[in-house]
């Protein structure tokens, strides 16, 4: 809590106001493996994370696919679905309607995006086992082709949580939540499937989780539990919950209801 002081004299007599103000609350999702680094983002950043990694798992491709997309997506545009860049580069990956991405809302759509540079990366000859700069700039052919490189370890942290490697990887504090979205269309349309809740494997599980706290700004999700621990918008951790089972459970805020 911020704390300050304003001296007011009265009649000779020293007054001391101390003026108290909340501290600021920065929104942020962090992703923290176990005895590794942390990384933060904004929501943004995290929200469009989330979209490139599931489209990954949609398409059947291992943890090292979204490592090399989520590390171009950093390089080319911090994460954020750019609306141009360099010549007619757009969107999260900077692709380009002139070499034949696709037309401008297309690229500008996150899904179609990413499905269209792991299309590309399945394409390329020994990718599964190539550095993840090679593989990027093979695709990409940027002026900058070892630029990717610095971003490979924010990429593999965000990658193996999203892939539900590591258990309550990923939280998000202070969102702002949107109206509840269309969770159903935004997951079939993501991770192929509409069926988040109930019982499943560890793995899927917690990539299922990771999705909805990474994806819960823009949808609207105020709490998802799984495995015994539940994150809240409210807390924006993952705690131990004695009322949570075993399956992935879900809630949606109301559209009045915001986190602060």
């Amino acid at each position: 809590m911020f704390l300050g002081a304003v001296v007011v004299l009265t009649a000779g007599i020293v007054v001391v106001v101390v003026l108290t103000r909340s501290p600021v609350r920065t929104p942020g999702c962090t992703v923290a493996l176990p005895g590794q680094q942390a990384y933060t983002f904004s929501p943004e950043q995290m929200n469009n994370a989330a979209t490139i990694s599931a489209v990954g798992t949609k398409m059947g491709l291992p943890p090292h696919a979204a490592t090399v997309a989520l590390a171009t997506a950093l390089q080319e545009s911090k994460l954020r679905n750019l609306e141009g860049g360099d010549r007619d580069s757009v969107g999260l990956f900077q692709q380009r309607p002139s070499q034949g991405w696709g037309t401008i809302a297309q690229l500008r759509d996150p899904v179609y995006a990413a499905t269209a540079f792991y299309e590309k990366l399945e394409q390329l000859p020994g990718w599964q086992t190539m550095p993840i700069t090679e593989a990027a700039q093979a695709i990409q052919r940027s002026g900058v082709p070892d630029a990717y490189a610095q971003w490979e370890p924010q990429s593999r942290a965000m990658a193996a949580a999203f892939n539900g490697q590591f258990p309550a990887a990923l939280t998000c504090r202070n969102l702002t939540l949107a109206a509840p979205g269309d969770l159903a269309t935004a997951a079939t349309e993501e991770l192929g499937t509409a069926k988040l809740s109930g019982a499943h494997p560890a793995g899927q599980g917690w990539t299922y989780a990771s999705w909805l706290v990474g994806r819960a700004e823009a949808l609207g999700v105020d709490k998802v539990s799984f495995a015994g621990q539940t994150w809240t918008a409210e807390s924006g951790a993952w705690a131990q919950d004695s009322a949570a089972g075993p399956d992935l459970t879900l809630h949606q805020a109301p559209a009045a209801q915001r986190s602060e």
